[in-house]
């Protein structure tokens, strides 16, 4: 089900948003009519800034000398590998911190556990783009992470370092300066 949207972002954040992707680089921005069709098709409603940004920035970048640029919203990298169909509606299913291929804690059989690691890359999120071919950035669409933007791995996922809760606007402005990892 969606939800009434975010506040729209103030115009500092704007002007942020539109200096993080250079013109020469932007797709064209998708405006708000097909912004609510695909919240609506996906019953989900997109967090802002992001919401604002793909309505009126930009829907997606092409790479640049520093990134693989961004995804359109819904479309995934072409080294996305993802088992389960993408459920940006369901719930986000971590909180904190995952790394999967370390925990021995987790005593689950292999179906069990592969299904749980299916539901962090597919579920509660949009795919913003790929790190490498087996890492990839999203941005949470429900739950208590909502907004925040995530890096999912073969090996694990992990919010923003130290508790900082980094939206879309501050990691977007972290890849401008080339700091694309969180370490």
């Amino acid at each position: 089900m969606t939800r009434a949207p975010d506040p729209c972002p103030d115009e500092a954040t704007l002007v942020g948003l539109r200096a993080a992707v250079p013109a020469a680089r932007r797709e064209p921005a998708l405006g708000y009519v097909a912004v609510e069709a695909w919240e609506a098709e996906n019953g989900v409603t997109l967090p802002e800034p992001y919401r604002s940004f793909i309505a009126e920035v930009s829907n997606g970048s092409a790479p640049g000398p520093r990134d693989a640029g961004l995804q359109p919203l819904g479309q995934l990298p072409a080294c996305w590998a993802g088992g389960e169909p993408r459920r940006p509606d369901a719930m986000f299913p971590l909180e904190d911190e995952w790394i999967w291929e370390d925990d021995e804690s987790v005593e689950h059989d292999e179906d069990d556990q592969d299904a749980r690691i299916d539901a962090v890359f597919s579920h509660g999120s949009i795919v913003l783009c790929a790190q490498d071919t087996r890492a990839f950035w999203l941005l949470v669409t429900t739950g208590p992470q909502r907004g925040r933007v995530w890096l999912v791995a073969d090996v694990g996922a992990s919010p923003a370092p130290d508790g900082e809760p980094a939206g879309f606007a501050q990691w977007i402005q972290r890849r401008r300066a080339g700091d694309d990892g969180w370490g």
